[in-house]
């Protein structure tokens, strides 16, 4: 039988040990992997080696060679994200898509990143994440009819309380200031 002093310990672990983990879940963006140590230009990150390698076609599975693509382009290293994508064995998947077009965008390049960005809609409606982009870029042109129809459809996604919704809400609401 358990003393009283052993059972208040374990439920302390248990609640301390829940309460770990609520700060790294909301720091990883609703699930996506964390991002992969970032290597120098002309290299990409092979966990297998756990080391820098050289960049190029076939150096990584194509889905850690789109991740490592992403976490560049959050470092706004767009253009290195973009030779990343250009090495993948297949581009033409809604997430190598909507990373093509975030980082295009992101270089001044709106028009031709919403061109990606509805190529990877194409091919999966469902993904929040490229709507939010989408509409982002809709904001920038000033067509905020089309980004309230982006967030409308990430709301049938994920609700009103994922990031995807609130971000894309967010620059709605900061472009009419």
């Amino acid at each position: 039988m358990l003393k009283k002093s052993d059972m208040i310990a374990m439920a302390l672990g248990v609640v301390l040990g829940a309460a770990a983990t609520v700060p790294a879940f909301a720091a990883g963006g609703g699930g996506d992997p964390p991002p992969p140590p970032t290597c120098a230009k002309g290299q990409v990150y092979s966990a297998k080696k756990n080391a820098c390698v050289k960049a190029e076609r076939g150096a990584l599975p194509d889905e850690e060679m789109t991740q490592y693509a992403y976490a560049l382009a959050k470092q706004d290293r767009f253009q290195e994200a973009l030779n990343m994508l250009d090495l993948l064995e297949n581009p033409n998947t809604p997430k190598a898509l909507n990373y093509r077009g975030f980082a295009t965008r992101k270089l001044g390049h709106t028009e031709e990143g919403i061109s990606y960005y509805l190529k990877s809609v194409a091919l999966d409606p469902n993904y929040a994440q490229v709507r939010e982009y989408l509409g982002e870029a809709y904001v920038i042109q000033g067509k905020l009819d089309l980004a309230n129809s982006q967030l409308a459809t990430i709301k049938t996604i994920c609700g009103t309380g994922c990031e995807e919704y609130e971000d894309l809400a967010r620059a709605i609401e900061d472009s009419k200031l």
